[in-house]
């Protein structure tokens, strides 16, 4: 009966974090309409407009580390409430913006420290405590409302900015993330139970064997495996940011109509979905590594229809590079938190967690800027495919070198 009752709580929280990173996310995947509104309005370039969401990438895997402490010390709803307010803070007033730099300042930095305290690490966190023997499955389902956000909130961010003004857009939005995110950790979300503490040692009593050693942020930085988990993260964020941040700007460049356009971003997103709960239970089955090999291989072949893309007549390219994306890139979800864990599970995981976070940004930020300096340097798309096809060939090889099918112990206390 107890371990129904404790299925039962855990799916509900699985449920909700599905449904709050999905719009979470999907105001993130968002921009990439923000974008084209902002170039035609502002005059920006594309790299000065594509360097907000850089910097929001960077700020937001910035906070991981400070996300896992958080976590660690105050638990994870106590963060996503904040987060949720601070997150649509910075919404509210990008609605405002006038200059470059305040849409640097409101939007790549407030509203991503508060997509970092709400969003990512904590959710994480709280869905490998629910369900530890069945990690990979749980962040599936948990990530498959990514896809959720970007097939929904994408195309509603789109027709927002077409009914109304980009302003009304991410006025919505910021009302959005108050009334459902800060409710839900407020009256939803919880941890598990903790077990019974152990007894205390009595004098005279015979010795209680000393505690197991852990993974600490410190044992973690000097270990090989985490070198090369980094570089696997890097380059999978780099690579889905650089595609996802300009497909739909590479779309409307080859004649493809802009509504059109939304909507195969929204193909993104529900191809996403179960995606990410087939790639999530496969790896807890076949492994990471060769999960992960089948999800950028799908990529690769994604770029090479993105190549095609006004070469060839019709929405057929288009489509089948959604379908490809989607079903890719969704292997980051559920397995990059999934490795993590293999690698280095234990009491300080958040942090660790928190930290490999931070590379997978940085990754993410430099893909996103990468794509429109290309873009700007070259006049057009081809260097950034290229790059792109070079990532995703580099990517699983990292992982691969990590190793989370063989972890390795922590190293023992000085």
């Amino acid at each position: 009966m107890h371990e129904s009752s404790s299925f039962r709580s855990g799916a509900i929280i699985v449920a909700t974090l599905f449904c709050t990173l999905g719009l979470l996310y999907g105001v993130w995947y968002s921009y990439s309409v923000f974008l084209v509104a902002l170039v035609g309005d502002f005059g920006w370039s594309r790299s000065v407009t594509a360097g907000a969401m850089s910097v929001f990438i960077l700020v937001h895997g910035g906070f991981g580390p400070i996300a896992g402490r958080l976590v660690e010390r105050f638990g994870p709803r106590r963060l996503m409430l904040v987060g949720s307010l601070v997150m649509a803070s910075g919404l509210a007033l990008t609605a405002l913006i006038q200059t470059w730099w305040q849409l640097y300042l409101s939007y790549g930095v407030l509203t991503a420290v508060g997509l970092g305290a709400c969003g990512w690490v904590p959710s994480v966190i709280l869905a490998e405590k629910w369900f530890p023997n069945r990690v990979g499955t749980a962040l599936g389902i948990v990530t498959a409302g990514i896809g959720v956000g970007i097939l929904g909130v994408v195309p509603l961010t789109n027709f927002l900015v077409e009914t109304f003004d980009w302003r009304r857009a991410f006025q919505v939005l910021a009302v959005l993330v108050a009334v459902v995110i800060a409710p839900a950790a407020l009256f939803i979300l919880r941890e598990p139970k903790a077990s019974p503490p152990l007894p205390k040692h009595r004098p005279g009593a015979a010795s209680a064997p000393p505690p197991a050693h852990y993974w600490t942020v410190r044992s973690a930085l000097r270990s090989r495996a985490f070198r090369f988990a980094v570089l696997a993260f890097f380059t999978g964020g780099s690579l889905s940011q650089m595609l996802l941040m300009h497909q739909f700007a590479f779309m409307v460049d080859h004649g493809v109509a802009k509504t059109a356009g939304s909507l195969i971003v929204g193909v993104i997103g529900i191809t996403s979905i179960p995606a990410k709960i087939v790639w999530g239970s496969l790896s807890d089955r076949i492994g990471r590594e060769v999960t992960y090999s089948f999800g950028l291989a799908c990529i690769l072949l994604s770029v090479l229809c993105l190549a095609f893309i006004g070469a060839l007549p019709g929405l057929a390219m288009p489509i089948a590079f959604a379908l490809l994306l989607g079903t890719g890139y969704a292997a980051n979800a559920p397995i990059i938190p999934a490795a993590a864990r293999d690698l280095f599970a234990g009491p300080k995981f958040p942090s660790i967690f928190g930290t490999l976070s931070m590379f997978a940004a940085l990754g993410g930020a430099t893909g996103s800027w990468l794509g429109g300096a290309l873009h700007d340097l070259t006049g057009d798309y081809r260097a950034m495919l290229l790059v792109a096809g070079a990532l995703a060939i580099c990517a699983p090889c990292m992982l691969w070198i990590a190793a989370p099918r063989r972890p390795q112990p922590p190293p023992l206390p000085a």
